[in-house]
């Protein structure tokens, strides 16, 4: 009749992707220089509340959901190669 009660999937939010700023795809174990909150080089790591990001400097933790870019919805992050 009028689907009042009808679950609406088109208004589920979108999870973003993990992927550094340059839109290279993340993975957890990977090495990444942090653009915010002065983390320095990070490893990536998966937890029980999600992915984090850990500085090897000084081990603060950091939540992938605080980096994210508003405008490219990509992380504030640069991979590092090796």
């Amino acid at each position: 009749m009028f689907q009042l009660f009808r679950k609406n999937s088109s208004r589920k939010k979108k999870q973003p992707k993990l992927a550094d700023l340059d839109g290279n795809p993340l993975k957890e174990g990977d090495i990444v220089e942090s653009l915010r909150y002065e983390l320095g080089k990070c490893r990536i790591l998966l937890s029980e509340e999600g992915y984090i990001y850990e500085s090897l400097d000084s081990g603060k933790r950091v939540s992938w959901a605080k980096m994210i870019d508003a405008t490219t919805e990509n992380q504030k992050v640069r991979k590092i190669e090796s």
